[in-house]
């Protein structure tokens, strides 16, 4: 998708027109303009012949550069501040003209004798003065005039022709003033210079205080894009010196303190800290850094001393991507702006027809040109096209910023309409529903020792890159267990793995998988059932014509799962667990969170099949994390990875959950449904406006209702309209419920108050497990503290509040260990 910089786009006319000049271009198969970035984006097509067309379509066109932010920065601020001084000298020069025309003539402020005895003087002062404002927005004019031309008529079509229609016609009058000396007293008031001059101001006025509030729309990208320090401590010929972030290169040997920003993501060489992460998953916890341990750009170090070594840098880092995916969501346009683009397109010319038809019935109704070219003069000025153009982007970039800040990551404005839509959300079980950490639980051995089934399957799966697998290795080297020669490894997709081990064939995996090749006796598939009832994933384990054993693996439940799957429910979303484990174990892992239908033992291809299934049915969400989702992400509406998980899967994601829990989810589907709520409001004010706004203008009221509106207040209607969808649009950022909920400060503890529980703990078996348990309790929003230790069996925490035993157990079996009591 190629992105450009369009330069001139005053309304959704103006954004139609260039989607027209492109879309039909040879090998352009996509096009979209986001009016309030100021961005086309198109797929496919060649360079020269786009550019070629927005330029013959009457705008300025630039490919978008990679320094896209600083780009904005620039014209946005040449724009704001060229715009205040046209405004500042707009109003010196309107105030007298006001003071004129309404100050002496409505409410008899004094004028020097010269105008008082001649009132054609009078006129060439209004004239001269206000011949100064048009030449100062020049550019409506100039816009107005160039759209006509390239046959595509915009809002400074409008403008332009309202108050170039109030000038010229009181020029006219005023040349017959200047001619007819005496009947002058009787034209002065029928001057409408005030009015042309005034509608100039206040288009002004509205386009200045729409651009503030536009900018505002980009608050949380402009907030992350300061994040990331200027300078970096950088180690050059064993020196430390400090140089620009900019000039970083990967491999150097940079050093971060304590307060200090991270100026580009890394790999800890030394040192240990706790780094603030919130800028990237939204989680305010700071998280421990060590030797080997990955580091981002722009994150806190809120304690110790890292020395780091640079992998990414400049628009590589982790932090440039967020940016980059935030600003192209921003950009892009959602389904539901269609039915205002096709409105927009034929916006100005109908209204051009109003304006005239205006023109010529009040003309014949009372024979009065005065007050039939007032009434034209307002339909032309009244009418708004900004507000269609404005409704759907500014919703779209204050919805990707906010789910920027929470960890939540839109690829596409398109996503978020999908998510908002959705009513089945369809889950992976291992990394998304649980922790995603697999922990050897039980290792039974039948025809060996437990060190030699442990050798021989450490051996075995070796060469696999399954996070069974890995738990499996990971064990039996914390058991200092040898491996033994392995050769001609081979991966079963979904089954298990084979491989010559020490000179003999060896299988290991699942229950199907083994009993497919072996004949195995009743005791171990009772033993597997069993495993597996109680959450547990069995792998059986066999060297030649043995049945060496079965180890047994365990991956705890994420500790808000049963929270966020109670959420989906109360928002009419139906949760689905599909995932490639046993029946059993599914349901077990099912039944612990809430969820009622699964889909077990299926292959990569398999859930692909069940998600193209179930799309027949609706808008389905695909939920995952490893490389085995990465099919179903793509088949379904929406794929949604979490951020921790394989980068296929994150790659084939339509969402990034860079958080990765299931709280996540829910904020990201509670987003999308604000933004897409929040984007029909705009359409509907927008529709309504004009709806009403155009008759009014025109008079259709004026025998019912006696009510009329003169351009002026036409003028300041149409400034207003573009503003208010603007601040409805960053109401968004007001709703509590789209902030992510920070645990630490649920709860509060008095001073000098310490409240400890020592839970007795079954299962725990090594320090890996020691670190689950601990990091299962320490999720809690009422644990503060906790100490664990397989040894003894025990884990120690130290409560915000008082908490009963029942919570407790439940956390500790959600982590797939057994409680036995408290101490």
């Amino acid at each position: 998708m190629k992105i450009y910089n369009v330069k001139g786009m005053s309304c959704a006319a103006c954004s139609a027109s260039v989607e027209r000049a492109v879309k039909n271009l040879p090998g352009v198969s996509e096009c979209s303009v986001n009016l309030l970035a100021a961005t086309l984006r198109v797929e496919g097509g060649d360079d020269a012949e786009i550019m070629r067309a927005v330029t013959a379509a009457g705008y300025g066109i630039a490919p978008r550069g990679e320094n896209r932010d600083n780009e904005e920065k620039t014209d946005a601020s040449k724009d704001v501040r060229h715009g205040v001084l046209r405004l500042v000298f707009s109003i010196l020069l309107l105030l007298p003209i006001v003071y004129v025309t309404m100050g002496h003539m409505m409410w008899d402020f004094p004028l020097p004798t010269v105008l008082m005895e001649n009132p054609a003087v009078l006129g060439v002062v209004e004239l001269i003065l206000a011949l100064l404002v048009i030449v100062i927005n020049y550019r409506f004019f100039t816009s107005g005039t160039m759209a006509v031309i390239h046959g595509a008529p915009n809002m400074d079509t409008l403008v332009s022709l309202g108050a170039g229609v109030a000038f010229i016609y009181s020029v006219y009058l005023t040349v017959k003033m200047l001619i007819d000396v005496e009947t002058a007293g009787g034209v002065l008031n029928k001057l409408h210079f005030e009015s042309a001059a005034m509608i100039l101001t206040l288009i002004s006025v509205g386009k200045l205080i729409e651009a503030r509030a536009k900018d505002k729309t980009t608050d949380a990208v402009k907030s992350l894009v300061r994040l990331t320090p200027k300078y970096a401590h950088v180690i050059r010929d064993g020196e430390e010196v400090l140089i620009e972030t900019s000039k970083v290169n990967v491999g150097d040997v940079f050093l971060v303190r304590p307060g200090e920003f991270v100026p580009v993501d890394g790999e800890v060489v030394s040192g240990f800290a706790a780094v603030d992460e919130s800028s990237l998953t939204g989680e305010s916890i700071p998280v421990e850094k060590s030797h080997g341990s990955r580091i981002y750009a722009a994150t806190l170090n809120t304690t110790g001393f890292l020395e780091c070594r640079a992998t990414e840098v400049g628009s590589d880092t982790t932090m440039s991507h967020i940016i980059r995916m935030v600003s192209d969501a921003s950009s892009g346009k959602a389904p539901i702006a269609k039915l205002a683009d096709r409105v927009a397109g034929i916006f100005v010319p109908i209204v051009l027809c109003i304006a005239t038809l205006t023109a010529i019935i009040w003309y014949f109704v009372n024979n009065d040109l005065h007050h039939a070219l007032e009434r034209a003069i307002s339909v032309l000025v009244i009418s708004c096209p900004c507000s269609l153009g404005l409704a759907t982007p500014v919703a779209i970039t204050v919805a990707s910023g906010i789910g920027a800040r929470a960890g939540v990551l839109f690829k596409n404005a398109t996503v978020i309409e999908a998510c908002a839509r959705a009513k089945t959300v369809l889950l992976d079980k291992t990394g998304t529903i649980t922790a995603g950490v697999p922990t050897v639980c039980d290792v039974i051995a039948y025809s060996v020792d437990a060190d030699r089934l442990l050798s021989v399957c450490s051996s075995l799966e070796a060469g696999s890159e399954h996070p069974l697998a890995k738990a499996l290795v990971k064990y039996s080297l914390e058991k200092k267990v040898s491996p033994l020669p392995t050769a001609d490894f081979l991966a079963h997709v979904g089954g298990g793995v084979s491989a010559t081990v020490d000179g003999c064939a060896a299988f290991g995996g699942s229950l199907k998988f083994i009993g497919e090749r072996f004949s195995l006796p009743e005791d171990i598939r009772q033993k597997c059932d069993e495993l597996s009832e109680q959450g547990k994933t069995p792998m059986i384990f066999t060297y030649g014509d043995d049945v060496l054993g079965i180890v047994a693996v365990t991956d705890g439940v994420r500790n808000d799962s049963p929270d966020a799957i109670a959420e989906l429910k109360r928002m009419g979303i139906t949760p689905i667990m599909l995932t490639g484990d046993n029946e059993r174990t599914a349901r077990f892992v099912a039944d612990a969170v809430g969820i009622e239908r699964v889909y077990a033992s299926l292959m990569p291809l398999g859930k692909e099949e069940t998600v193209k299934s179930l799309s027949e049915e609706g808008t389905v969400i695909m939920v995952g994390d490893g490389i085995n989702d990465a099919p179903a992400l793509v088949r379904a509406d929406v794929g949604i990875a979490i951020g921790r998980g394989a980068d296929v899967a994150i790659d084939s994601a339509d969402v990034i959950l860079t958080g990765s829990t299931l709280s996540d989810l829910v904020l990201a589907l509670k987003i999308s449904r604000a933004a897409l709520k929040n984007i029909r409001e705009n359409l509907f004010w927008a529709f309504a406006y004009n709806t009403v706004g155009i008759p009014l203008a025109a008079g259709a009221f004026l025998w019912l209702l006696g009510w009329d509106i003169s351009p002026m207040f036409s003028a300041a209607a149409m400034s207003l309209s573009s503003f208010s969808v603007v601040c409805n649009a960053l109401r968004l950022n007001l709703k509590k419920s789209l902030k992510k909920c920070d645990k630490t400060n649920i709860y509060t503890v008095k001073e000098g108050e310490k409240m400890e529980k020592t839970i007795k703990i079954e299962g725990m078996m090594c320090p890996h497990c020691e670190a689950r348990v601990r990091e299962a309790l320490l999720a809690a929003d009422f644990v503060s503290h906790a100490e664990t230790s397989h040894k003894s069996g025990t884990a120690t925490v130290t409560l915000k509040s008082d908490v009963s035993d029942e919570q407790l157990r439940k956390i500790v079996e959600a982590a797939g260990y057994k409680f036995i009591g408290i101490e």
